[in-house]
């Protein structure tokens, strides 16, 4: 650890349980020597990418994928952060609605998704002499539905974030002792967590979910997600900011904004924000055989 980082910790109060975590995850890296990390430019992937460029420096890719679930605005601040701290970077497409039943939204969606993601970064990474795909899922991920798992485990793919047994929480803590912008960054997922299973995904609305997001995030609105129920939108916001959302102004703003989009009927879910609330309908079965691969 450097001078610099023990007085960052000292500042941000990382206990040593974090930075026993945070020295793990550098062994587990250490070992593979040559990695490939699928990099999205969210909080995870990319404080993973930086570890790992730290501790195998020139030996670690990043490859991020373009498809019309992911924003471009994503992508843009993943070639940002890979520029900023001089990471080898690749972009590949990953057209997911072009994958055989993706568009059908089943409840294993997310496994088609990474099934079809993954084989391409091994190919990528067999091709260039990587010897490892790695990929940033996190400790609370298996409270989560997450069907995405099997394919990790089915590709090979490994998740050091998880061996290392380190939280969301921990991870952005980390993220703020290296300096990484990424630290607050709001949560994301694919564009497509934004539909009830079953119904159908299509590219039109894939992008009046990413224009309405974007509209709220022009107007100041931080953690976003507006769910997709046919001619309804759902939006969930930080709890901290359903208030503005009340106001005159801003509600009528939002309301006209996102009926020129389609929708018919602009609602604001009272529980705010939260991760996987379209898995709120699944039963505590399905949950533990999605995650029972991890």
């Amino acid at each position: 650890m450097t001078q610099q980082q023990k007085k960052i910790e000292v500042q941000y109060d990382i206990s040593n349980e974090v930075m026993r975590k945070y020295q793990n995850l550098q062994d587990i890296l250490r070992k593979y020597k040559r990695l490939a990390v699928a990099f999205s430019g969210g909080v995870d992937s990319s404080f993973l990418i930086k570890v790992a460029r730290d501790v195998l420096d020139q030996d670690v890719l990043g490859v991020t994928a373009r498809s019309a679930t992911f924003p471009e605005r994503e992508y843009n601040e993943a070639v940002q952060f890979a520029k900023k701290w001089q990471i080898k970077h690749q972009t590949i497409v990953s057209e997911e609605l072009d994958v055989d039943g993706f568009a059908d939204n089943p409840k294993n969606r997310c496994f088609l998704c990474k099934s079809e993601l993954f084989s391409k970064i091994n190919d990528i990474a067999q091709a260039q002499g990587y010897g490892a795909v790695a990929e940033g899922s996190n400790a609370d991920d298996l409270l989560d539905y997450r069907p995405g798992l099997q394919a990790v485990k089915e590709q090979g793919v490994v998740s050091p974030l998880r061996e290392a047994q380190l939280t969301k929480q921990e991870i952005r803590d980390l993220s703020r002792m290296l300096g990484l912008s990424t630290w607050d960054k709001p949560a994301f997922a694919c564009l497509s967590s934004r539909f009830p299973y079953g119904e159908q995904i299509t590219r039109e609305k894939l992008k009046a979910i990413d224009q309405a997001e974007q509209f709220l995030m022009d107007i100041g609105f931080r953690q976003v997600r507006v769910r997709h129920h046919g001619t309804i939108a759902r939006i969930e916001l930080a709890s901290s900011e359903i208030q503005r959302m009340t106001q005159v102004e801003i509600r009528e703003k939002v309301d006209s904004y996102l009926r020129e989009l389609g929708f018919t009927y602009v609602c604001v879910d009272l529980k705010g924000y939260r991760t996987g609330s379209m898995n709120e309908t699944l039963a505590q079965k399905e949950l533990s055989e999605a995650n029972s691969f991890a």
